[in-house]
């Protein structure tokens, strides 16, 4: 609890503190109240920014939660080559997101990059240019990134999970009949829905604040397409020297989460019974 209050509460509370005041240039000025809040919400790129992270959420999530449970259920047949596919699964989730970012940069360079060059030019999707510097196309090459990196873990966090499920209730739905499709939906889901829950809050938190992949691959370009939140936020800090709006961005955010994770857990745990 100590360590939580200095290297959490203390600057929390601090720049909560700033975000009510003047802060230029690293020099904190007179109480401004919530001028702050109102120069912010009243900036078109922090709406921007807040639709880029709901439409990364919207895709990347679902799509690393369908193949992680998809993964984990052909893990689960005691495939051939287990115990090797597995440890390579880990890859690139050890990866640091800034390697990510740098291998994709590579990967989907234009003209001379693997992917470019192999599929995107070969079938017209895109020719003598990077994903990333396309506006239509450079927030769903960062997608494709996150899902690259983040299903393994969720495919092994699954697979973890069903492992641990207890074995006689399936005994019994085999011996009454049940098939594959029943077992899962009426067995496996329901006893799953602990972990699915705390796994899905906690990817849909990481995947809204992502900054690495993103400052890597596009910093937040062509233009602000692909502006997130986070990346917002440094810019309003080191390239604007806004420090008084970009806190006041990292509390509006806060209180966001706060919300929503409070109705989540309420509905998790009157309609799901899991906590």
């Amino acid at each position: 609890m100590l360590t939580l209050t200095v290297v959490a509460l203390v600057p929390f509370l601090y720049m909560g503190w700033i975000s009510l005041h003047e802060a230029r240039y690293g020099q904190v000025g007179a109480f401004a109240g919530l001028e702050n809040y109102r120069k912010l919400l009243g900036d078109p790129r922090f709406w921007n920014s807040m639709s880029v992270a709901g439409l990364f959420v919207a895709i990347a999530v679902p799509v690393e939660f369908m193949l992680g449970l998809i993964g984990a259920l052909v893990l689960s047949q005691k495939i051939r080559f287990r115990s090797v596919l597995i440890p390579f699964l880990f890859i690139p989730s050890m990866m640091a997101p800034i390697i990510v970012g740098l291998v994709w940069k590579t990967m989907l360079a234009g003209s001379w990059g693997f992917f470019s060059y192999n599929i995107l030019e070969r079938f017209g999707i895109l020719q003598g240019s990077s994903v990333f510097a396309s506006p239509d196309l450079a927030l769903y090459g960062l997608i494709f990134v996150d899902i690259w990196e983040w299903t393994p873990f969720m495919v092994l966090t699954f697979f973890a999970g069903m492992q641990a499920l207890p074995a006689n209730p399936f005994w019994a739905a085999q011996v009454d009949g049940a098939n594959p499709v029943q077992i899962f939906f009426r067995l496996t889901l329901p006893m799953l829905a602990p972990l699915l829950v705390v796994i899905g809050l906690i990817r849909t938190i990481d995947a809204f604040k992502v900054y690495d992949t993103i400052y890597i691959l596009t910093n937040g370009g062509p233009g602000i397409t692909t502006e997130s939140p986070s990346v917002l936020g440094y810019k309003y800090t080191f390239d604007f020297w806004e420090i008084g709006t970009a806190s006041a961005l990292a509390v509006v955010i806060w209180l966001l989460f706060f919300v929503f994770c409070n109705i989540f857990y309420q509905i998790a745990k009157r309609r799901l019974n899991v906590f």
